[in-house]
């Protein structure tokens, strides 16, 4: 199984340059992928295999795979039908740009392989991620024509629609695994009790997400307009892709929880209404693929009525109707691509005399028409004479129930048969005359374009005449449900209830055929009514959201300061006054000298909202931040006060790069403005923090965690500097969602300011214009002659000279010390970038580009890939994700050197950090040089001066 995933990844990626190299034949190599997988699950049908892989247990996210009955079905029909659909497109295709048509290919494998990973994980939250990567690689290919705006409409409307039920299904999800200690779907199905109040809320939130995804009434809309997508989409979409999805989530859960309360009102209340409303609205269009689409609906609501029932015989029926359900609709709409090809269009009312010039393809497409219609001996007839026998003897419904869900059927399977005669003679039927065209121009198809529709056709005829081979197939499935013996899947029953409301299901669809006319389309039909809502309820959301925005965001920095602020200080304390109480005990100080340090920084903070130079708040607020570092320091902690010290001393540096666009001055109208107010805000900010530090720290009931930290450390990281080992291995996820996000930052930061392109790498002294070194002239540093008398300073000059190599070599020391003693890769990040500072302060751009002649994107980019193979590099080797491995070696000079390959990790964070205080630099700092500068000529006045 994992295998068949991997190959699947692996042919998506090879997919674009297979195309680009051998043009479609591409799509005959890409198709083998799944054929071999479909071959592996024929030998391995119902082995009951079982795979798991460790990532991380702890959260219960593990690759858990298994191969049941169920798996056994759907894998087939995915893969099976998925090697049809590659083929078919080699010659579906035919003016497509190359590079996009391997792009769409690689999203086609990519989607076979994602419902395969779908349909085998036992893990929910393994198949919750499978499942919304069929929502995103379907919004992908619904979208294939990105130029249309009908594609687009439709790649986003269906994203939208099954993205949401998808976040509804997580969270149900989330409460059955948590209430029923288990996130495995085999343990679940026998542990949770389906009666139980939360188990049933879980339930409906699943539900929400399994009928979205195969769009159910009122949640149908999304795919008739997915037809937008090319042929080949739509036909996998429909047949055992995407919309199969809730379909076999129903299938898979209703052993145990169709007795669930919530189940049956849900599940065949919508399932038999989408059955009849989108059977009536299938009558009633003209185009032959939305014919179809619509259809798909219908059957769809049938396939969930019969799922959810939880018996034996309709579990049966059902996975019965899945395979005949996959097959014929394959093949009808590949017969609708080729139509389509070689007539110009799909409109009904344009194609007339086509059966007569194409009877192959005609042929192909009754034996598809008459399995959807339930004829013998097709499969489709098998799977609904089961179906009706299983709703009439279903024992687990009231009387009034099974009237109702039997009438229903019934009369769905009417319009079925309906508008399966109707798509026949609306593709292949000639038309009366008087009809717009008496003859469609007609282009012969290549056999090969054919041939994957005739195998589909062919495939529906041999599992109706071999029902007891597809009895043994289906069985075990069927028989997980409690309950007597399932019936057996047979071509001839007897005579009965089920024959008889089969002939008259087919005799009454005959005559719904024959009164199409007068089921025509509305001007406003009932179906179409959810899509209006849609579109209005989108609107609706504009305009809150335009409102919420108007009323919140109005350009206004202090007033959305003071939202967030006052959002931060209500919420907390209203929770504290409502909720249970915690016994605070505090102690003032532990040291004489934090009660001086704390009225320092209160001394300097109050003095920094009085202050009208900028510069000289910014100062004042920076001591405060010091003064914290101090408190660090005091209290035990010198890895945090280390950091600390560096943090604010890079903050003020950045601080007074922005000061520059400023005036040096507050302006007196904005000192007075709210300060009562503000001051208030302000206090009431400081007492919620410092309330809810005490009642966090006084609220913990456990031991703390602080106290085997250390020891975790260093058993486990190989460390004495729990700060360290914590950041790169302990919890390294964390640190690599951080830097992650200071990279997003940077790139942020520089294309605010860069506006449209970022600034690169800067020029170096040899590249400065109208310059020209004097070789008997030597200067502390290489762009000092470059630098305007005005603001030269050669006393810094030359401490920069002397302290620059010792700043990096102590932040080399940071950086190797940091695994057993104060410092590592954050802390020495930090240092070189206070050295790259200081270069920039002392000789400007030139000197920064001297000092790290390098973009830096590319440190960046660097750094995080680093840290992100270091995080992935232990799976290789079978260990989890960002573990550590301990290396000690002896090397003669250096006695006995251990090494902690966390280092690496650590080493992507000090060169993420020197990027970001580089990329800083040169936004705030160089770029704003470069829109200081004066006019060239006084540049070069000022260098030969």
């Amino acid at each position: 199984m994992l295998a068949i995933l991997l190959a699947h990844a692996a042919a998506a990626l090879f997919a674009p340059p297979c195309v680009r190299s051998v043009g479609r034949r591409g799509f005959y190599a890409l198709a083998l992928v799944p054929l071999a997988a479909l071959g592996w699950v024929i030998a391995n049908w119902n082995s009951g295999q079982a795979l798991r892989i460790e990532w991380a247990p702890g959260i219960h996210l593990n690759l858990d795979l298994r191969f049941d009955a169920l798996a056994s079905i759907m894998a087939a029909l995915v893969l099976g039908i998925g090697a049809l659909i590659l083929a078919y497109c080699a010659h579906y295709f035919d003016d497509d740009n190359p590079q996009r048509l391997g792009i769409f290919a690689g999203y086609l494998v990519a989607f076979a392989g994602a419902m395969f990973g779908l349909v085998v994980s036992d893990n929910m939250l393994l198949l919750f991620t499978f499942w919304e990567a069929t929502t995103v690689l379907s919004f992908l290919l619904v979208g294939h024509h990105a130029d249309r705006i009908a594609g687009r409409r439709a790649a986003l409307q269906a994203l939208l629609v099954t993205g949401a039920g998808g976040l509804a299904m997580l969270v149900g999800i989330i409460v059955l695994g948590q209430h029923g200690g288990s996130y495995l779907l085999s343990e679940v199905l026998v542990r949770a009790d389906p009666r139980d109040w939360a188990t049933g809320v879980a339930i409906v939130l699943i539900l929400v997400g399994a009928l979205s995804k195969s769009a159910i009434v009122p949640l149908h809309f999304w795919l008739p307009g997915a037809m937008a997508a090319p042929t080949p989409v739509s036909a996998y979409l429909h047949a055992a892709a995407m919309v199969k999805a809730g379909v076999y989530l129903v299938a898979r859960l209703a052993p145990a929880f169709s007795v669930a309360a919530p189940w049956h009102p849900i599940v065949l209340t919508l399932g038999v209404l989408s059955m009849l409303l989108a059977g009536l609205r299938a009558l009633q269009v003209y185009d032959l693929k939305l014919m179809l689409a619509f259809g798909t609906v219908s059957q769809l609501g049938f396939l969930m009525t019969l799922l959810g029932l939880g018996t034996p015989d309709a579990a049966i029926a059902g996975v019965a109707l899945i395979v005949s359900h996959a097959l014929f609709k394959a093949c009808l709409f590949m017969v609708v691509g080729v139509v389509d090809h070689s007539a110009g269009t799909r409109d009904l009312r344009r194609l007339s005399g086509v059966g007569r010039r194409a009877p192959g393809l005609c042929a192909i497409a009754i034996l598809a028409a008459a399995s959807m219609a339930g004829l013998p001996p097709l499969v489709g007839f098998i799977g609904k004479e089961s179906a009706l026998g299983a709703v009439l003897d279903a024992e687990n419904l009231a009387a009034p129930a099974k009237l109702a869900i039997g009438a229903g059927v019934v009369v769905g399977s009417m319009l079925t048969v309906g508008y399966s005669i109707r798509f026949v003679w609306g593709a292949f039927g000639s038309k009366p005359v008087g009809a717009p065209e008496s003859e469609t121009p007609w282009q012969r198809p290549d056999p090969l374009f054919v041939a994957p529709a005739a195998l589909l056709a062919s495939a529906s005829l041999a599992a109706g005449l071999g029902a007891p081979l597809l009895d043994r197939l289906l069985r075990p499935y069927a028989e997980t449900l409690a309950g007597p013996e399932p019936a057996r899947l047979a071509l001839w029953h007897g005579f009965g209830h089920p024959l008889t409301l089969t002939m008259v299901v087919i005799a009454c669809g005959v005559v719904l055929f024959e009164i199409r006319d007068r089921i025509g389309a509305s001007t406003n039909p009932r179906l179409g009514n959810a899509d209006r809502v849609y579109d209005a309820t989108l609107r609706a959301m504009d305009q809150l959201s335009l409102r919420m925005t108007a009323a919140t965001q109005r350009g206004s920095l202090p007033l959305n300061q003071a939202l967030i602020l006052i959002t931060l200080t209500v919420l907390p304390l209203a929770m504290l006054l409502t909720g249970a109480r915690a016994e605070v005990r505090a102690r003032l100080w532990d040291s004489p000298l934090q009660p001086v340090v704390g009225l320092i920084m209160i001394a300097m903070a109050l003095g920094a909202t009085v202050m009208r130079n900028r510069l000289a708040s910014v100062l004042l607020v920076g001591v405060t931040g010091y003064g914290c570092g101090v408190i660090f320091a005091l209290h035990g902690a010198p890895d945090l006060a280390l950091t600390q010290f560096l943090v604010e001393t890079l903050t003020l540096v950045i601080f007074v790069l922005v000061l520059r666009k400023f005036p040096a001055e507050i302006e007196p109208r904005r000192t007075a403005a709210f300060k009562v107010r503000r001051a208030l805000l302000a206090s009431a900010v400081g007492v919620t923090v410092a309330v809810l530090a005490a009642c966090a720290t006084a609220a913990r009931g456990a031991q703390p965690i602080w106290q085997r930290i250390p020891r975790a450390a260093y058993e486990l990281g190989g460390g004495k500097n729990a700060v360290n080992v914590l950041l790169v291995d302990i919890r390294a996820w964390d640190t690599l969602g951080e830097i992650s996000v200071l990279v997003v930052a940077a790139t942020g930061v520089a294309s605010l300011v860069f506006r449209s392109r970022r600034f690169g790498t800067l020029p170096r002294v040899a590249d400065a214009p109208g310059y020209t070194p004097d070789p008997d002239r030597a200067y502390w540093l290489p762009a000092a002659p470059l630098v305007a008398p005005r603001d030269r300073s050669m006393v810094l000059a030359m401490t920069t000279r002397l302290l620059f190599p010792t700043i990096m070599m102590l932040s080399v020391y940071f950086f190797f010390a940091g695994h057993n003693a104060p410092g590592g890769g954050f802390a020495g990040g930090l240092t070189a970038g206070l050295a790259l500072v200081l270069r920039y302060l002392a000789g400007g751009r030139y000197e920064l580009a001297e000092a790290l002649p390098v973009d830096a994107g590319h440190v960046l980019g660097a750094g995080l890939t680093l840290s992100a193979g270091t995080a992935t590099a232990s799976l290789l080797l079978g260990a989890p994700p960002l573990s550590s491995a301990i290396i000690e070696v002896t090397l003669p000079i250096l006695g006995q050197v251990k090494l902690v390959t966390a280092m690496l990790f650590d080493l992507g964070v000090y060169l993420i950090v020197v990027g970001l205080v580089l990329d800083v630099l040169r936004s705030l700092g160089a770029r704003l040089d470069t829109e200081n500068l004066p006019s060239r000529t006084d540049s070069a006045r000022e260098v030969r001066r």
